[in-house]
């Protein structure tokens, strides 16, 4: 994978965990599919599209994140630069509850976790009747955060919900809920020593 390919996949996974709780999760884990499969084209196409139908405005911050990735691949610079600019990024209040139950979906994702480079730990939430997972750390979060989505469909989750956050950071108010809100269900013994 090119320098190039890999910062434009990071910057536009960067940007969907910005828009998470912003965006409906039917479109999300579809944009989130597309990045893990390479399927740049297609965001291209549908994110600034998106953005611009729901009225969903972005921050500076994110708009460079939007150009470095949907522009980088062949996004209309119309569409692009239409997209409403807000000062901050406006997130709706969400509700999560810990969701401790290791049943057989969980399991799946605890075996790629527990062997995926870089996690340092894996959560899990219900927001509503949805499971949210939580992966900290990981190189090529949009992969990971991929293969997890499909997992969990493959359990009969049609709209998969999973944040792969990166180690440090500074977590939005939706993230921020979401691991607050959260049961642990495996940590890396580095981190569990720290902790």
């Amino acid at each position: 994978m090119s320098e190039p390919s890999t910062q434009s996949e990071g910057a536009c996974h960067e940007l969907l965990l910005q828009l998470a709780g912003r965006l409906p999760d039917t479109l999300l884990w579809r944009l989130r599919d597309w990045l893990a499969l390479g399927g740049h084209a297609s965001i291209a196409a549908v994110l600034p599209r998106e953005l611009l139908r729901r009225r969903i405005g972005l921050t500076d911050e994110e708009r460079e994140l939007l150009v470095g990735s949907a522009g980088a691949w062949g996004a209309s610079p119309r569409l692009v630069d239409a997209v409403l600019p807000v000062p901050a990024a406006e997130h709706s209040p969400q509700a999560f509850a810990p969701d401790p139950e290791v049943d057989a979906a969980a399991l799946s994702a605890l075996g790629v976790v527990r062997g995926y480079r870089g996690t340092s730990e894996l959560r899990q939430a219900r927001r509503g009747g949805q499971r949210v997972l939580l992966v900290v750390g990981g190189d090529g979060s949009w992969a990971l955060t991929g293969m997890l989505q499909r997992i969990l469909r493959a359990h009969g989750d049609h709209t998969p919900c999973v944040e792969a956050l990166p180690q440090h950071g500074n977590p939005t108010a939706y993230h921020r809920a979401a691991v607050n809100g959260s049961a642990s269900l495996w940590r890396a013994a580095a981190s569990a020593s720290a902790a």
